[in-house]
Parts: structure tokens; C-alpha cells; sequence
């Protein structure tokens, strides 16, 4: 089965809506196969359905400020940032092509940060009760999806070089007692983006089965190609 995975580089989170949108008519339509979108954001909070707005610890104005958008959604989950240096991803599947499980949909995607952890020598894992990739109390990966007619959209954050200290504005993901991390806090040092954006791409291939078919979008480039082995 082919996903179709789109590198769009930095692209604003209301932009992110409107593409995800975009696609998941299309792949109810049956325009598109799997599709997987990935990107970073500017400066920008999201609230989940979940999300409780003292989990946001300053105001509004602040966050303008600060260079930060804020953002209801309707995926699961409470609250969390996105930004620079964090990569982003929204798997728009069709489960029916699948399993109409969401609770495998979502110990999947775990598998696949799982995976990427491991190929860069990190022991990573789950917690039980609270979705989302972790290293010992520490989150790597934050995890929210929607579902509607067993079509996903929203989908991981996955902390790469981000600046954590943006985690400080806010309780991430309602969890007062868990930190966060990063790959680049974990390794020393800064990693390059798209070799991290590979390896996600080859896990998402081996958990879910899919042949990854590349397309990678720039302001003054695009290229398809198929993708090289993580190393």
C-alpha cells in the first residue's frame, strides 16, 4: 500500500488546518492514498477538546508577546506547543484500509518514535494511561489525533531541536509531574532535520506496512523522490 508523505518545511498553523483539511476530503473521496504531512511551526499553542485553560499559565496578551499564536483544535488531548525545530506530523489514513481501532492506531504511531528513538541510540517507550513517546518522565513525542469516518487527521509532535524553554508557559499536556525532552537535549547537540524527518518516514513505512512515496515542498524547490534508508 503507498503513503504519499508531503515535506512542506515551515508552514503557519492555520495553513496546517487548511491542508489537513484539504486532504482528508480528498482521501475520503478516494483522491489520495495514505497521506503524511510533515512540517514545523512557528511559535503557536494548541488547546486539544480535552484542554483546560488553566493548563495555560500566562495570558493571551503574553503569549503575542512573545511571538505565540493560540489555537483550539479538535483533536484529542489537552494543551501543547509547537515550533521551530520540532518536527510535526499529520497522518491523514484510512483506517478501513487498516484496522478500525484507534487504540491500535495510536500504540502504532507510538512504535513508530519507538523506532526512530532506537536508531539513534535512545531507549524510549510508553507510559501507561498518557499517549505519547517518553525517555524515563520526560515526553520526546506528544500524540493527538481526530477521527471522522475512520479517517485521521492531526497527529504527532515529535521535540527535535526544539527550545523547551516554550514548554515553560504552559502545564504540556495537563501533566504537572511529567517533563519534556528533546533529541538534542538527549544527544548534546543539534540534529539535522531531515535526516530525523527519514528515519520517521522508514518507521512509519515498517510499523504500518506502506511503501513511503517523497514528495518534498520548498517556496522555490519541489522534488519527488523515493526514500533512502535512515542511517
Amino acid at each position: 500500500m503507498l503513503c504519499h508523505v508531503e515535506q512542506l518545511g515551515t508552514v503557519d498553523y492555520a495553513e496546517g488546518l487548511r491542508l489537513q483539511a484539504e486532504r482528508i476530503a480528498q482521501r475520503k473521496a478516494g483522491e489520495l492514498p495514505d497521506t503524511l504531512l510533515l512540517l514545523e511551526h512557528p511559535h503557536v499553542y494548541t488547546l486539544g477538546r480535552n484542554a483546560k485553560r488553566e493548563n495555560l499559565l500566562i495570558s493571551e496578551e503574553r503569549l503575542a508577546q512573545l511571538g505565540a499564536q493560540l489555537f483550539e483544535t479538535d483533536r484529542g488531548g489537552d494543551i501543547t506547543y509547537h515550533g521551530p525545530g520540532q518536527l510535526v506530523g499529520y497522518p491523514i489514513f484510512d483506517l478501513t484500509q487498516h484496522r478500525r481501532d484507534i487504540a491500535w492506531f495510536m500504540r502504532s504511531l507510538e512504535e513508530v518514535f519507538i523506532g526512530v528513538a532506537h536508531d539513534f541510540g535512545i531507549e524510549a517507550g510508553r507510559l501507561a494511561g498518557v499517549p505519547g513517546v517518553w525517555v524515563g518522565n520526560d515526553k520526546l513525542v506528544a500524540m493527538g489525533v481526530h477521527i471522522s469516518r475512520w479517517i485521521t487527521s492531526h497527529g504527532f509532535a515529535f521535540n527535535v531541536n526544539t527550545d523547551l524553554g516554550y514548554f515553560a508557559w504552559i502545564v504540556p499536556c495537563g501533566l504537572r509531574d511529567k517533563g519534556v525532552t528533546s533529541l538534542a537535549k538527549l544527544l548534546g547537540q543539534k540534529m539535522e532535520m531531515d535526516r530525523v524527518a527519514d528515519c520517521v518516514i522508514e518507521q512509519f513505512g515498517e510499523v504500518f506496512g506502506l511503501t513511503m512515496q517523497i514528495e518534498r515542498s520548498r517556496v522555490k524547490s519541489r522534488e519527488s523522490r523515493v526514500r533512502t534508508p535512515c542511517s
